[in-house]
């Protein structure tokens, strides 16, 4: 039994795509429709080889999920790894970042744990020259085949090998991206990151620039010492956080919100807590990144306002001062947790489509609209809430 990894095995069958019939194979399949799989892979596989067919449905399955990632365009023709799809980052996420690096004056970088190459696609895309490394030789293989499906094969050079032999002096910067899943899904403590996040701490105050990608999670007390931390949303929607060392550090603020598209940053003032008082005419939902970042004390002074408690994340205010980091919602109810006087508000309203929210509150969602059955033309959110200690329902809709 042949014991080359080339031979059987996920990177052979990956190898295969690459000629000329996986190639052919893959492109019949860009229309490809999941429900109808099994007539699909039947009438493929009368003129071509079973575990061929397999690999290449598997592919498109994995760029019809990384469309959501890279876009169509790119997805249609990249190469994906299931870990890789789950891990990779968004590609706005990656080109704001690579953005950064560029305007450091990064022109050399070494990415280590690459996965897939998104994060080397962006920076080659920003002009920078990328060492891709990643131990895995099919998460090699599959980023060598995205630099050249991309036309981006000059400025990526792959090397398969364990990041920690990897000599990344002569560099201008590095960028990590520890796999933080294993054989049982996400992991949660980053000392069990693959590798551990304390080495690539090390590795990255080595370089005279670096950044390493981290769960969003991550609690302020694990920032290590020197570095800035930052955490990034898309769309509303938390991504990441990372931590930049070196140069990327130096007189930058040590917590920084940034949201996309945009750029909008929100840096740190050292604020203290907001003062807390009554609910006002509007409420204030800051963006996750500014309450990952704990910098909702930004928000409140950006719109002149308070929290509705102490310890909930919502501010509130008498007048409506718009900003990017935080959604605001005209408050037009303010009652307390009480189902029965809540439907018939409702009900009173006219309203059949019912956002709900919630923070500080055991109630699920779906479990009020079933037990509310709203039912009108018009729409209304409602907040699930503690207000002065009090478990509180906030009517209202959001401001445009």
């Amino acid at each position: 039994m042949s014991t080359d990894p080339a031979v059987g095995g996920p990177l052979s069958a990956f190898q295969r795509l690459l000629t000329d019939e996986g190639q052919a194979l893959l492109a019949k399949l860009r229309s490809y429709d999941p429900g109808r799989e099994l007539a699909v892979a039947t009438r493929l596989r009368r003129d071509h080889p079973a575990e061929l067919v397999s690999a290449a449905i598997a592919q498109t399955r994995l760029r019809q999920r990384a469309a959501a990632k890279f876009g169509a365009e790119d997805a249609a023709r990249m190469y994906f790894t299931p870990d890789g799809v789950e891990q990779a980052t968004r590609a706005s996420v990656a080109a704001y970042r690579a953005g950064r690096f560029a305007a450091l004056g990064v022109r050399s970088l070494a990415d280590l744990c690459c996965g897939n190459g998104g994060d080397a696609v962006a920076l080659a895309r920003a002009g920078i020259g990328v060492l891709a490394v990643d131990r895995s030789p099919l998460a090699c293989a599959v980023t060598r085949a995205n630099a050249g499906a991309l036309g981006l094969s000059e400025l990526i050079e792959v090397r398969c090998a364990d990041v920690a032999e990897v000599d990344t002096a002569g560099f201008d910067a590095v960028f990590a991206d520890p796999a933080r899943r294993g054989g049982r899904g996400r992991i949660f403590d980053p000392e069990a990151y693959s590798p551990p996040l304390s080495w690539a701490v090390e590795a990255a105050r080595r370089a005279p620039l670096a950044a390493l990608k981290v769960a969003p999670g991550i609690p302020h007390e694990a920032v290590p010492e020197g570095a800035a931390a930052e955490w990034i949303s898309d769309g509303g929607d938390v991504k990441e956080a990372v931590l930049w060392f070196g140069a990327a550090s130096h007189g930058a603020p040590r917590v920084r919100a940034t949201l996309l598209p945009g750029p909008r940053t929100l840096d740190s003032a050292g604020l203290p807590d907001p003062p807390s008082g009554p609910v006002g005419r509007y409420l204030y939902e800051p963006d996750g990144a500014v309450i990952r970042a704990h910098l909702v004390a930004e928000v409140a002074e950006l719109v002149g306002g308070r929290l509705i408690d102490p310890t909930i994340a919502y501010v509130t205010s008498d007048e409506h001062r718009p900003t990017p980091y935080a959604t605001a919602y005209e408050i037009t109810g303010t009652l307390p947790f009480n189902v029965k006087r809540l439907k018939a508000l409702l009900r009173e309203r006219g309203v059949g489509t019912l956002t709900v929210k919630k923070r500080g509150s055991a109630v699920e969602p779906e479990e009020l609209r079933r037990k509310v059955k709203p039912s009108g033309p018009h729409s209304a959110t409602v907040f699930l809430t503690r207000a002065a200690g009090a478990p509180t329902m906030l009517l209202g809709h959001p401001l445009r």
